[in-house]
């Protein structure tokens, strides 16, 4: 058994390509292990999960697993076809930018992505970093977001003599859930792989759960428990990629396609336990990736995407308004990098531009048609001077609208409407300690980001205003890493990673909705806002090998984020004032924390989420607090293998002691729930 830790090690592959970069410190049976000199893309370490550390979380979507991060939130409306996004440091959901495999997932007309979507069966990796990738080597629009969450899909991988793998996984449970997936990885040729990968979703969506409301004064308005409907979901998702590599270089070839029929349950206000409303969704995509070196000096890439997606939403109840509406969007996508090493394995420049074309269509009446063309181009330098590493860009985004505006006399006409941005980013890192067994790391950066109105805010039918700006981001974070290995693969303590980080955040032109009008039944989008963020985020991993080769490894995650609402000083004339606020549904304390150990064929997993208090809008008071919730969840796993046939099962409980809390007000959440996965390898 060896023991490496991530920073400094990759396992070499029997064709002589790099295997799998190692997300954290593990144990490796019989492998080649390379020492590298300290790369230049981890200016800023990311949080990473991977492997088996991944495989073992009760995890069922993406966004399950994201919640292990510090710095992470994520707004959950319950159930498992529930809408689930992410918040990176309390900047906001627009802010972050979410990539699938090196292509960023779009979403222009309300800019929000559901991670809900995207299940775990086919997901190797999965990648958080702050500021932004700590490579400069990247499409320009990888420059731009706040935070951005990185998903790597597996790559076909084969047993020596084999050229076709396939895996079969059925899971059941709760909430009436039938999930059964497959995926088939074929050699084509010794350069040249693929694979398929399908899954299917159901359930029922129901689930008890206790309601329970208390009056300002103390006493109880009621008491009662309710099962939880119209949660329903069933989904396909289908999945067919090309690997292929070249002499210095490599491709691929992905199509995604993804649909499904849900139901909405909707907040439980007002003594409605059931709602009707229904969504269908069609997500359907194609993207390609070029990479390749030209000499030792200048590599470059190509990325290409068209994605088309359709959404319609239904509303039959009439007694408020009767509602089918469906949106078209569309998207076009080209990028291309290049990298030219100005002194070899010291300093590199990076030069990228981006082209991407955005419309949307929609059957609402007098609905305004937009189209967007976007245009970026980065110029990024990184260095590397002894223990020194630096890396710096500037971002220049480029956008033009072009939408249908609804004249006086009744006509409609063209209008456009253009934005430029430049947006400067600095990385600094210094390792102050480097010996054979101890690794320091002091770290440092500043950005400045912003993310442009959504199609919804700018444009949605009496709620758009086309004269809003962009919502805009300072950051600066100051941080450090230390790793230790005890270098004896036979010693009980193998090794410790802990990474910390002090941050502030300052968000203007933050968009928000405010009444139009006199009336408080009709809103419009305005730049209003103004956020500011201290925060800290801290993460500790240790390995052991306890005897009779027990091995155990251990994950902490802490955040404190102090998100205060500076929109408007006025609003302190009483108690329900919004000035210095703690912002919507952001806990000053949240963490996490997982326990695995694994003893030959047996697993067993452990894990923790605390979410501290909360309000649900800025207005600190006692009406619009939300109490804090945790969950325990446990997991066990046994693997057997029988000739080149592996059989696994793993039985999950989820809220083990059966907590009823809310992540958003008004949804409430499922209580204890079980899940039984079985799948097979051939």
């Amino acid at each position: 058994m060896l023991f490496a830790p991530a920073a400094a090690l990759q396992v070499a592959a029997a064709d002589g390509g790099v295997a799998s970069r190692l997300d954290s410190m593990q144990y490796l049976n019989e492998v080649v292990v390379e020492r590298r000199s300290t790369s230049r893309d981890a200016v800023i370490p990311e949080q990473r999960l991977g492997g088996k550390k991944l495989e073992s979380l009760n995890a069922l979507s993406v966004a399950d697993a994201i919640r292990y991060f510090s710095g992470a939130q994520i707004k959950d409306y319950g159930g498992v076809g529930g809408i689930k996004s992410i918040d990176i440091r309390s900047m906001g959901t627009n802010h972050v930018g979410v990539f699938y495999d090196g292509l960023q997932l779009g979403n222009a007309q309300n800019g929000q992505i559901d991670l809900g979507k995207f299940s775990l069966d086919n997901i190797e990796e999965i990648s958080m970093y702050n500021g932004q990738k700590s490579n400069i080597f990247q499409p320009a629009k990888d420059f731009g977001a706040a935070g951005t969450i990185y998903l790597r899909t597996r790559q076909p991988r084969f047993a020596e003599g084999r050229r076709t793998h396939v895996k079969l996984t059925m899971r059941t449970g709760s909430f009436g859930l039938a999930n059964p997936s497959l995926l088939v990885e074929q050699k084509l040729s010794d350069r040249v792989t693929a694979n398929v990968s399908a899954e299917y979703t159901y359930a029922t969506g129901r689930y008890r759960f206790r309601y329970r409301k208390v009056f300002s004064d103390g006493t109880l308005a009621w008491d009662t428990t309710a099962t939880r409907r119209n949660g329903d979901i069933r989904s396909l998702r289908v999945e067919a990629a090309l690997f292929g590599r070249l002499d210095d270089g490599k491709w691929n070839l992905k199509a995604y396609l993804y649909d499904s029929d849900k139901g909405i349950p909707g907040a439980i206000v007002n003594n409605v336990w059931k709602n009707s409303q229904r969504q269908w969704d069609c997500n359907f995509f194609v993207q390609g990736h070029l990479q390749k070196h030209l000499g030792k000096r200048y590599r470059f890439q190509v990325n290409a995407k068209y994605a088309r997606d359709y959404m319609r939403y239904l509303n039959p109840d009439t007694t408020l308004m009767y509602i089918d509406n469906r949106f078209w969007q569309q998207e076009l996508y080209v990028a291309t990098a290049h990298n030219y090493a100005i002194v070899p394995d010291v300093w590199d420049a990076n030069l990228s531009v981006d082209y991407q074309w955005n419309s949307l269509d929609a059957s609402l009446r007098d609905f305004a048609c937009p189209t967007r063309h976007s245009a970026w181009a980065a110029l990024a330098t990184a260095a590397q001077l002894g223990r020194l590493k630096v890396q710096a860009s500037v971002l220049g985004t480029f956008v033009s609208d072009r939408a249908l505006a609804l004249a006086a006399s009744g006509s409609s006409r063209r209008r456009s409407t253009s934005r430029h941005e430049w947006t400067p980013a600095a990385f600094v890192s210094y390792r102050a300690v480097a010996s054979e067994r101890n690794v320091l790391n002091l770290r440092a950066f500043a950005k400045r980001s912003f993310r442009m109105p959504t199609f919804n805010d700018l444009y949605y039918t009496d709620l758009g205003n086309a004269s809003l700006r962009p919502e805009k981001v300072n950051q600066y974070d100051l941080g450090l890493q230390y790793t230790f290995a005890s270098g004896n693969s036979h010693a009980l303590f193998h090794g410790f990673n802990l990474s910390a980080d002090g941050y502030y955040n300052h968000v203007t032109d933050k968009i928000i909705a405010v009444p139009k009008g006199n009336g408080q039944y009709r809103w419009m989008m305005m730049n209003l806002g103004q956020v500011r963020i201290w925060g800290a985020d801290a993460t500790a991993q240790a390995n052991f090998r306890l005897p009779g080769d027990v091995y155990v490894d251990a994950r902490l995650a802490y955040t404190y984020q102090l998100a205060r609402d500076f929109s408007d000083p006025t609003d302190v004339a009483d108690e329900a004032g919004t000035y210095k606020g703690q912002i919507a549904y952001i806990p000053r304390h949240s963490g996490s924390a997982v326990l695995h150990g694994a003893w030959r064929s047996i697993d067993l997993n452990y894990s923790f989420i605390y979410v501290g208090e909360r309000y649900d809008n800025s207005s600190n008071i006692r009406a619009n607090y939300v109490q804090p919730w945790y969950t325990h969840d446990i997991s066990a796993g046994y693997s057997l293998r029988l000739g080149t046939v592996k059989l696994k099962a793993q039985l999950e409980v989820n809220n083990l002691l059966g907590q009823q809390y809310e992540v958003i007000r008004n949804y409430p959440m499922p209580g204890r729930n079980y899940r039984l996965t079985l799948s097979m390898e051939i």
